[in-house]
């Protein structure tokens, strides 16, 4: 078991996969806008235990909708609010992604917190690092709206982030297969191992 809430994102592989649910990862995210349906399917039916997440960028409802169909997850990650409400009328779980270099994260946060089962705080500047001020920033936020910290993260400190913020969990990502069978996950594993509870 791990000490928080984990979600790992963009599992392309079935090696990730099954490490990920062995480790008591919480969400598996695929990217249901390039996976296709046949080998997601695949990996799904070694699964047990764990939240499949559809992960898509589209904003029209008509393509969201087709894929939620067809892949059936069990919860949904957005990046747009265009679909909210739709989304919300249908009852599935939302996460929704969000760029702390870009977003304007209070009012996002303060206008659809109600929406949404966790927030995903990434951040698409390449060199992002979680400084004191930063993580002084995601705790004030994490206090009031559930979030999950999806950048700058090393196994030598995620202890201190589990520490000193009131986040809900982690997001890593997942790791490209090298080949069939064999996936470069040593970042991921170590992670992952660095999280696991002693009290198991």
């Amino acid at each position: 078991m791990l000490k928080t809430t984990v979600k790992v994102s963009n599992i392309t592989n079935l090696s990730d996969a099954r490490y990920c649910a062995g480790m008591g990862v919480e969400m598996l995210g695929f990217d249901i806008d390039k996976l296709s349906l046949d080998k997601f399917n695949e990996m799904k039916t070694w699964l047990a235990g764990v939240q499949i997440v559809g992960e898509t960028l589209s904003a029209d409802w008509g393509v969201v909708e087709k894929l939620l169909l067809d892949y059936q997850p069990d919860m949904v990650q957005v990046s747009s609010v265009t679909n909210l409400s739709q989304l919300k009328e249908i009852g599935i779980p939302i996460l929704y992604k969000v760029d702390f270099a870009k977003d304007n994260l209070p009012a996002l946060f303060q206008s659809i917190h109600s929406d949404i089962t966790y927030f995903v705080l990434e951040n698409s500047e390449a060199t992002a690092v979680l400084d004191d001020a930063t993580l002084a920033m995601i705790d004030a936020w994490s206090f009031k709206y559930p979030i999950l910290l999806g950048f700058g993260l090393k196994k030598t400190n995620l202890d201190d982030c589990l520490e000193n913020t009131t986040i809900n969990g982690f997001v890593f990502e997942g790791s490209e297969e090298i080949k069939p069978g064999v996936a470069n996950s040593e970042a991921l594993m170590d992670a992952l191992e660095t999280l696991e509870s002693e009290d198991f």
